[in-house]
């Protein structure tokens, strides 16, 4: 066997032989390949043997690295005379149509891709950095468009900020399946509409529940699109809202009562995290203490963080009717207690109770979207961010597949 032959077996170039090596420094290697004569050309388009060659071209082109070396090929292509498809390129197994990469590189490439960033891709091959992203991009593109939105029947939906400055993009996933299924940029009716129309009438009357944040564009869509769909909200986002438009509120609102009293407006203004969180999660003894002795010295702070853990067992029923029971209590001490963010707060609320109460049919919440908005964060940057949108929602749809078992 001769050293060409050798070759031949371990470059695995199907179908072409190799007529000559050069190795033009320790991290440079050029191999010359020709066809091989006694097989016939596959056309490129329908793949039938083809015994006319039009005419021939040279086509240099990236493989994986070889002996420690960046490997370039110079491949002689031949030109075929197809009767069914007219002059076409011959057909090669390892090297796509008009491609500057063997398939295998190219699989090498994407596989990195889904754990580095581009940049260290690009330079641990010794590729350019839009060489890298194309190739990742293509196949991205190939493997999950068009989009799969059958057979869903439960949505969420929630923004994630894609930029600084109040730059948002909307995510919908699957809640069965923790599927990805759309991702776009924005957050407004018009954005979200998108989603909709790619839906289609048909599936849209599909869908039984919508769980998302208190957003009132989702809600609108969801209602002309969807009209048969309970909106359902999260216990997340409506605690959220209660402490920055009451508890926050109102803490400042006695900071400022108290300015006579340094030491007490010391005491109120610093005590914002220790309103805003549960009860359950203050581990420390000192901020039991510090808290009990607040509520006790401040009676309007007292009534809001009561309220608050009141509210929160509104999404531990399951029968409507007792659920919407609990609200009209709740609701009538938030009237009576006579402090105005809560007030204000609590009418608020009650035009969209229906999506709060809807939990108790639908146990369903946005927490795997925030988990999947985390993981979206760390997709951006390690990335270092993204500037094409299209390539980013790609990269999310393809890291939450969803659990179909």
């Amino acid at each position: 066997m001769s050293r060409f032959d050798a070759i031949d077996k371990i470059g695995g170039w199907q179908g072409f032989r190799v007529t000559r090596i050069t190795r033009l420094s320790f991290e440079r290697l050029e191999v010359e390949l020709r066809p091989v004569l006694n097989r016939l050309p596959l056309c490129g388009l329908c793949c039938r043997k083809v015994r006319r060659v039009h005419d021939w071209s040279v086509r240099r082109v990236r493989d994986l690295p070889a002996f420690g070396a960046q490997t370039f090929l110079t491949v002689h292509l031949r030109r075929v005379q197809c009767r069914q498809c007219g002059r076409q390129s011959e057909a090669i197994s390892w090297l796509s149509r008009y491609s500057r990469l063997t398939c295998r590189l190219s699989e090498a490439v994407v596989r990195l891709c889904d754990v580095l960033p581009i940049k260290h891709v690009s330079g641990h091959f010794g590729l350019g950095w839009d060489a890298v992203k194309r190739v990742h991009k293509r196949y991205l593109q190939a493997l999950l468009e068009p989009i799969d939105l059958s057979g869903v029947t439960v949505l969420g939906m929630d923004e994630f900020a894609i930029q600084t400055g109040h730059r948002y993009a909307t995510v919908v996933i699957d809640m069965e399946t923790g599927r990805v299924l759309w991702v776009g940029r924005g957050r407004g009716r018009e954005d979200v509409r998108r989603f909709f129309e790619l839906l289609g009438p048909k599936r849209c009357r599909a869908i039984r529940a919508v769980a998302m944040n208190m957003h009132a564009a989702y809600a609108e869509e969801v209602r002309v699109y969807c009209p048969q769909a309970e909106v359902v909200y999260d216990l997340y986002h409506v605690v959220a809202k209660y402490g920055r438009e009451v508890i926050d509120r109102v803490r400042v609102d006695e900071a400022n009562r108290l300015r006579d009293d340094k030491e007490a407006r010391k005491v109120v203004k610093g005590a914002r995290w220790l309103l805003l969180r549960n009860r359950s999660n203050l581990t420390r003894y000192e901020d039991r203490i510090r808290l009990q002795d607040l509520l006790a010295a401040n009676k309007r702070l007292c009534t809001t963080y009561v309220l608050k853990d009141y509210l929160k067992h509104l999404w531990d029923y399951r029968y409507r009717g007792a659920a919407l029971t609990f609200w009209k209590q709740w609701y009538r001490r938030a009237i009576y207690s006579k402090i105005k963010p809560l007030k204000k707060f609590a009418r608020n609320l009650a035009q969209i109770i229906d999506g709060v109460l809807a939990h108790a049919q639908w146990h369903i919440g946005t927490s795997r979207i925030e988990g999947i908005n985390n993981k979206i964060k760390v997709i951006k940057r390690m990335a270092y961010g993204f500037r094409d949108d299209e390539y980013f929602f790609l990269r999310i749809c393809h890291a939450f597949p969803g659990n179909h078992g």
